[in-house]
């Protein structure tokens, strides 16, 4: 599976090939080599090994009321078809965040103080190197000194040039946590890990227990899953500064019959209980309370949240914050059920549930009676606490044949010939001479996934108060349709959008890479070979079947009357020449956030393919005052033999 929009990684970082370096540099994906997008340049130029040069996509959060959704179109390509009746399938989407989350928060120093070590374990990053983090896993029978030792030891080993979603924490407890022995897994050996039996780090899909980054596979290929996601003990490890989020429930789409029990088992929701041993090791173990009980652990309540609000100090402090929003539940409750301390908790909204694309098997398109790939219009959150959130957005897709019922199917059935077996052989002829099945119970119960490189969600400016926000955005890569598969070529997202001019705004953004030029196995498009760029221009006669732009600034109409948010001060022409030069040019003459350095009044002209334009651009917050179609274009990826990008924007 693969991510369209946001531009999903496939683990991919600034590689210069078609092939990613390090399939598990942040995740276990199951995908093919040859797909994925860079992590989007700031600038002109490579990001080599300066974090400040990467771009985070910033979109902005959803506001407390109903009126105030932040929507995003994610869009993705699965290649083993869904909703079809050749397998059971769903897609599950998800996204973990954390405080702090701009630029000037990330690790900077190879320190051994707590400060810089906390930073690298929980700062959310891309990284700038391909290596996957550094993990010391445990012995049979760990002391308890032995445990806070290694532990230690891993905190400071983890890497601030190397990419981190999950946490090594999370990853200790995941190969020290038992599996879950009643799950089917065919006839795959598990094996057992150092600490003497097989633990979470080993599943039918994973059975030698490889890693990949932080992720703990049990987790990544069950859902819903039996225990908390959660990141670090919070009051000793996680902070307020850092507050990283489990992972956050946003939809599930499958069996619609599926939904009840899918919405009531979330996390968002519906907490969790865990083994908690004695000492500094806040996991056991077991994964049952009598077996907890019988290892002298503690059998722990634990809950989901999207923040804890820690300016509030008072259960009325509390109660204040929630009488002013409804999207989120608020409550003053404890976060374990060990501990009598109480905060101001957050918690996501339940996720949405709903019917899966339908798409064909061995395809990598778009989805049935649809002009685009599978897609899902999600709601950005809500953070009540109004701050900044670095966040990963993941899609886990998750496929089954149907052999037999992966709902009903469980260890009592490993091992069983009659259920499933490994390349079985059949006797179709009758004379001995037999037919192999091709067939791999590792693979008959899959998931596979793709993540998102970081992007930061912003809280709302006063201006956006009472109003939606639309994200336009921009997906694919340089190249033909051949070299960039299974990515896509370039187009915009979503290529037709109808906004409301009472109730909407318009946030146009996309991101990009310097880095795709794919080590000589096809490179085709205009300007600086490597390089992704995009511009948006209003048609000529605003005919989408054209492929001329207007061919004068005062000749576009599309801005007429519309308002930059983020720009107050930019007229209709200072957005159009912005969007036109993909910021090259912040406006055609200064004004307050356009300095005249940046703006047509100094001296250096433009390249006419947009070379020394940057990859990616932060763009415009809209609000458009006229009813119209206002149909657009990109002037260097509109080659008209193979290639268009364009889009249409309806006010209505």
């Amino acid at each position: 599976v693969y991510l369209q929009n946001p531009r999903g990684s496939n683990n991919r970082l600034d590689e210069t090939t078609s092939n990613r370096k390090n399939n598990n540099r942040l995740f276990d994906s199951q995908n093919n080599n040859k797909g994925g997008y860079n992590t989007g340049d700031r600038l002109s130029g490579e990001f080599r090994d300066k974090p400040e040069r990467q771009y985070a996509m910033n979109y902005y959060a959803s506001g407390a009321k109903s009126t105030e959704k932040s929507k995003l179109e994610i869009e993705w390509t699965n290649q083993h078809g869904c909703n079809n009746n050749k397998l059971d399938c769903n897609i599950v989407i998800q996204y973990m965040c954390m405080n702090n989350g701009t630029d000037d928060d990330y690790p900077d120093s190879s320190s051994s103080s707590e400060e810089a070590v906390l930073k690298r374990v929980f700062y959310i990053r891309d990284g700038v190197d391909t290596g996957t983090q550094k993990h010391k896993e445990a012995d049979k029978n760990e002391s308890e000194k032995k445990y806070e030792d290694r532990m230690e030891r891993n905190f400071k080993d983890v890497d601030r040039k190397e990419g981190l979603h999950e946490t090594v924490w999370w990853y200790d407890r995941c190969r020290y946590q038992e599996a879950n022995g009643g799950l089917f897994t065919a006839d795959q050996d598990l094996d057992k890990d150092r600490v003497g039996y097989v633990t979470a780090s080993r599943t039918r899909q994973n059975p030698n227990g490889g890693q990949s980054g932080y992720e703990c596979p049990e987790e990544r290929d069950y859902y819903p899953y039996w225990s908390d996601t959660l990141q670090a003990d919070y009051f000793k490890d996680d902070k307020d500064k850092f507050q990283r989020t489990p992972w956050i429930d946003l939809a599930w789409l499958g069996d619609r019959s599926r939904c009840s029990y899918i919405q009531k088992e979330s996390f968002n929701r519906k907490s969790r209980f865990r083994c908690v041993g004695e000492g500094e090791r806040d996991y056991a173990r077991e994964i049952n309370e009598k077996d907890c009980e019988k290892e002298g652990g503690k059998w722990v309540e634990f809950i989901s949240f999207l923040e804890i609000l820690e300016d509030a100090k008072s259960e009325s402090e509390c109660n204040k914050l929630k009488s002013k929003q409804g999207y989120n539940y608020i409550s003053w409750r404890r976060l374990r059920s060990d501990s009598d301390t109480k905060k101001c908790v957050v918690q996501a909204p339940t996720p949405k549930c709903g019917e899966a694309p339908s798409t064909r098997v061995n395809h990598l398109g778009n989805a049935e009676d649809s002009h685009t790939n599978s897609r899902f219009s999600a709601e950005l959150p809500y953070f009540p606490s109004l701050k900044s959130k670095r966040c990963v957005l993941r899609l886990r897709y998750n496929i089954s044949t149907l052999d037999y019922d992966p709902l009903k199917t469980f260890a009592k059935s490993n091992d069983d010939d009659d259920v499933i077996e490994n390349d079985p052989e059949i006797d179709f002829l009758g004379n001995g001479q037999e037919f192999e099945l091709a067939l791999n119970t590792a693979q008959t119960g899959r998931t596979f996934q793709d993540r998102s490189h970081a992007f930061v969600v912003l809280p709302r400016e006063k201006s956006m108060e009472g109003k939606n926000i639309l994200n336009l955005n921009v997906r694919g890569k340089r190249g033909n349709i051949v070299q960039v598969f299974p990515a896509t070529e370039y187009d915009f997202v979503p290529n037709t959008l109808v906004v409301d001019r009472d109730d909407d705004l318009v946030h146009i953004q996309w991101t990009g890479s310097n880095s795709h030029d794919n080590n000589n196995d096809g490179d085709d498009g205009e300007g600086k070979g490597g390089t992704d760029r995009s511009n948006l221009l209003q048609l000529k006669d605003n005919d989408l079947g054209n492929s001329y732009p207007v061919l004068k600034l005062s000749d576009t109409k599309m801005f007429d009357g519309v308002k930059s948010l983020t720009h107050p001060d930019a007229s209709e022409e200072d957005i159009a020449v912005g969007l036109a030069t993909a910021g090259f040019y912040c406006g055609k003459k200064r004004y307050d956030t356009c300095p005249k350095e940046y703006s047509m009044e100094r001296k250096r002209s433009l390249n006419d393919k947009l070379d020394e334009a940057p990859a990616s651009y932060f763009g415009h917050v809209l609000k458009f005052s006229q009813k119209g179609t206002y149909n657009y274009l990109c002037t260097r990826n509109n080659n008209f033999s193979n290639r268009s990008q364009k889009g249409t924007i309806i006010v209505k």
